[in-house]
Parts: structure tokens; sequence; C-alpha cells
């Protein structure tokens, strides 16, 4: 048998493996996750961070419909300078992130889980004015969408403990 080559048996028993390891789907039948869909409403936006933090999460959790949870939040972004040139004029930045963020079932109104995201993106501040509040509008979409596919695993993955 050939080194390189895959083997076929090892790549058939896999699903096999995982479901006898107890490998549930969130959203399959009986998963975890199972019902969380429609079923988070996002508190509603301030600012353009929060609008597209709102909808990123409502793309991955769906638009509420039969709301159970409330999902609060406090953004929180600053940019830092990184590429300086040798005349002290800064050529790009780093916008840091961190969302602290709490899901309160609405029966009972007792915080179910919660925590707190962080991540970055940079952008260029080379060119027009336009090109850079163009760029700098641009770094803080992507990184409120990184931020909110986080908020989105971790709900997903602690949906076992919370989700009865």
């Amino acid at each position: 048998m050939n080194a390189t080559r895959p083997n076929r048996r090892l790549f058939l028993l896999t699903p096999l493996a995982l479901v006898a390891c107890g490998f549930t789907p969130a959203y399959g039948p009986n998963g975890p996750a199972q019902g969380i869909q429609t079923s988070i409403r996002v508190a509603d936006p301030t600012d353009k961070n929060a609008f597209d933090l709102v909808e990123r999460l409502e793309e991955r959790l769906g638009r509420p419909q039969n709301q159970r949870f409330n999902l609060t939040y406090t953004i929180k972004t600053t940019a830092v300078g990184v590429g300086i040139t040798p005349d002290n004029a800064i050529t790009r930045y780093n916008l840091n992130g961190v969302i602290d963020w709490a899901l309160i079932n609405r029966a009972t109104d007792a915080r179910v889980t919660g925590g707190q995201v962080t991540s970055f993106t940079s952008y260029s501040a080379i060119g027009s004015t336009v090109a850079g509040l163009a760029a700098q509008e641009d770094a803080a979409r992507r990184l409120m969408r990184i931020l909110a596919d986080q908020i989105t695993a971790r709900l997903l993955a602690t949906s076992g403990v919370w989700n009865q």
C-alpha cells in the first residue's frame, strides 16, 4: 500500500467512530442547540457597530420569532496605530474589539450564559481621506462579524447546559 494515499477504510469508518463517541450535530434531532434558532432576541442596535453585530447574529441565529432568550451586549473598540513612518505618520491601524455579552432567559429573567469575546482587524491609513474612512468602516464591519461568530460559537458550544 502506498503511504501517500489516504486509507479508504479509515475514511469510511470515521462517521461510525463519531457516532460511537456520542457525537450529535448541534442543530440535529436531539442536538443540544435544537430549537435555539429564532428563539434569541438580540438587543436593539444603538450605533453602526451594534447594527453590524446584530445583523450577523441574526444571520447565524435567525430572526427572533419564538423569543425565549434575550441577548444583551456591550461593545468597546479602540484603534491603535501600528505602522508609523520615520516622520511619525501612522500608516496602519489595528482595530481592537471587546464585547461583553449575556444570554437571559425571558421567563425567569436569569442569566443562563455569557462571557467576553475579543478580536482585532487592521486597516491602512494611506491614501485619500475617503479611502481611509472606507477602510476604517470596512475594518469595523469585519470586526463585528468576527465577534458575532465567536458569540454564536459559544452559544452553540454551551447550548447543552442552558437550552432545556
